[in-house]
């Protein structure tokens, strides 16, 4: 996959709603496979697309990137060994050591593409358009549908879901909009509305505690307002929440930050995933892993050598 293929693939990952890294080399200092300009897509899962350099600098870039969607901000790396920089590295870059024999060098520019927030609105009322309209201006992911229309595939833990049917199927759409378990789930109504819902939900066998999750009323409390006024209050609820974390709507970035097993190298010190494509090879009952062959062939020839140089660090 090219430079302008991943660009591409990018694209269809946003559209789709999926958290990802985009790595692209500005600076590289030859001999090195990875060329200025190199792009590379990692997922959360740690699945890369594309080329950013050969296997010295790949698993470091995929560490990295699993890092940066989960903390959700941008970072440069300086890749090489410590002599080419000694303290000549400007402030705000993370330097790397690898231990390549190439000795080349690669500056790689990864930056966080998390997904928009996904909003649903039930319902075909005037206030239900309007919040629809309203959240779309923000650049959220929104979608409109009518209550019969309406099923619980239609979210997922991530989601936002406002009920706004206003009497017409609320207890149907909420019961479905409770099965997916959104991260935020609110009922546009009265109090006395939202109890009875609530309570015939509760009736029909659906556990207290996810009906404990739905808002009712949905919004801030504007007092008697105007079905626009309801929307805008909705949508400033919803803004709020995010703003200060109580919603998780984003990437799973528990999962993004779980970064696979790692290993140490033990002949040229380089840190590498502790699974089959890092040259796995067993010495006397304990699995080392290599970042190439190379490495693992000096070891088999003198593991001793390497075993107490790795004793005395």
């Amino acid at each position: 996959m090219d430079g302008w293929r991943v660009l591409e693939e990018a694209g269809e990952l946003t559209r789709r709603g999926e958290a990802f890294a985009l790595a692209t080399v500005v600076w590289r200092q030859g001999p090195s496979s990875g060329q200025q300009g190199s792009r590379a897509i990692i997922t959360a899962s740690g699945e890369l697309r594309g080329w950013i350099g050969g296997a010295c600098a790949e698993p470091v870039v995929l560490r990295e990137a699993r890092q940066v969607i989960a903390e959700g901000v941008p970072r440069l790396l300086l890749l090489g060994t410590p002599e080419q920089f000694g303290a000549a590295v400007p402030e705000g870059i993370t330097v790397v050591p690898i231990s390549c024999q190439s000795e080349g060098a690669l500056e790689v520019y990864i930056e966080p593409v998390l997904p928009e927030p996904h909003l649903v609105v039930v319902g075909r009322s005037p206030m239900a358009r309007t919040l629809t309209e309203l959240a779309t201006a923000l650049g959220w992911r929104t979608a409109l549908i009518d209550s019969p229309d309406f099923s619980a595939s239609d979210a997922d833990e991530r989601s936002m879901v406002v009920v706004a049917t206003q009497g017409h199927g609320d207890e149907e759409a909420v019961e479905q909009a409770v099965a997916a378990r959104p991260a935020y789930l609110g009922l546009v109504g009265s109090h006395r509305r939202g109890a009875a819902v609530l309570g015939y939900l509760a009736d029909r066998g659906v556990p207290a505690d996810q009906l404990d999750r739905v808002r009712v009323p949905a919004g801030l409390d504007l007092g008697r307002t105007s079905h626009r006024e309801i929307a805008v209050a909705v949508l400033a609820e919803l803004v709020q929440l995010r703003a200060s974390g109580a919603l998780a709507t984003g990437p799973d970035r528990s999962a993004a930050a779980a970064a696979p097993a790692e290993a140490v190298d033990p002949v040229c010190g380089m840190t590498v995933t502790a699974d089959r494509s890092s040259y796995p090879l067993e010495h006397q009952g304990v699995t080392y892993y290599f970042c190439r062959a190379g490495c693992r062939r000096e070891f088999e020839q003198d593991p001793a050598a390497y075993l107490k140089k790795e004793t005395r660090c």
